[in-house]
């Protein structure tokens, strides 16, 4: 991608989109740049993306969205991060993705000209990854200026907060249909049921315990990747969208741990997120209805707090 070259038409619905190919590392990555053919933003956006998957996302969500806020006057860059789809080097986990989240972030703001600072756009871990990327680096390292969050269902999972979930959003619901009760009183498979449900009950139980405790004997950087995460929200200064699916387990995690966990409390009070639920929308997205209320949630929030200049008529 030439920096401020029109060298690829625009689509139809005046969205321009190219490739470009950065450094991170020594390894050379690459992502997709969508940006509005006229009318840019000097705010953009980097999509984070999570778990083994690349730039496009599951039914190419990400691609969708991009082209949906490019449409909005944002420049967007979803990119793959080392070891991933067409970017070298080797896979990592999410932990693991600061240098990838920050190079992608200098990369978008050195090919469009105009474009000042960034917003983290992340889906389950690759939310957790854009959270993480923000905590402090060494001494004088120069960071892309990052203004704004949208985290669509993050990732805290611990055995202590899947045990939560399940006791509470799937056991309850069980123990209230009659079928279950049949089962179990006529010696069928709902046995098996109960005795998951009581270990579950006793994990959750444990499990906060030792969470607690270890948290409180862990230094900064030993810190389980939850409490990094929460201590970087509690450091953001900038405005956050908070995504939340109303049909995802992860989504449940996250907000029974954050109700459990007083790190995650205190930054909640601290910096509370503008929080949208996505009715009936599952972990992706997946049903065109929720992936639109999700872009129309994200285009609005960015609007409010990043707004795009007059656009001039043409004469």
């Amino acid at each position: 991608m030439t920096a401020g070259a029109d060298a690829v038409p625009a689509r139809a619905d005046g969205v321009v989109e190219e490739a470009l190919s950065f450094d991170c590392a020594g390894q050379a990555l690459l992502g997709i740049v969508a940006r509005p053919a006229a009318g840019l933003a000097d705010t953009g956006v980097v999509v984070v993306v999570g778990g083994p998957q690349y730039r496009a996302g599951a039914h190419r969500q990400f691609t969708l969205l991009a082209r949906c806020l490019a449409r909005a006057g944002y420049a967007v860059l979803r990119f793959d991060v080392r070891g991933m789809g067409d970017s070298a080097g080797a896979p990592r986990s999410f932990e693991a993705l600061d240098a990838d989240v920050q190079a992608a972030s200098a990369a978008l703001l050195q090919a469009v000209p105009g474009v000042r600072r960034v917003v983290l756009w992340g889906l389950c871990d690759g939310a957790s990854a854009a959270l993480l990327s923000l905590q402090p680096g060494p001494a004088g390292l120069a960071r892309p200026p990052v203004a704004g969050l949208c985290l669509l269902n993050p990732w805290v999972r611990s055995a202590t907060s899947l045990a939560q979930v399940q006791v509470k959003h799937y056991y309850r619901q069980r123990l209230m249909e009659p079928a279950f009760w049949r089962k179990l009183l006529s010696g069928g498979v709902a046995g098996k049921a109960l005795k998951d449900l009581l270990d579950n009950l006793r994990q959750a139980r444990a499990g906060r315990q030792a969470d607690a405790e270890a948290a409180a004997s862990a230094g900064a950087t030993d810190l389980p990747f939850q409490q990094r995460m929460a201590r970087a929200w509690s450091a953001f200064g900038g405005p956050v969208l908070l995504l939340l699916s109303e049909r995802d387990a992860t989504a449940q995690e996250f907000g029974e741990f954050c109700a459990s966990d007083p790190g995650w409390q205190q930054a909640l009070r601290q910096r509370p997120p503008e929080r949208v639920t996505l009715a009936g929308a599952d972990h992706t997205c997946s049903h065109p209805d929720a992936q639109r209320a999700a872009e129309i949630a994200t285009t609005d929030w960015l609007a409010r707090h990043f707004p795009t200049p007059p656009r001039v008529a043409a004469a």
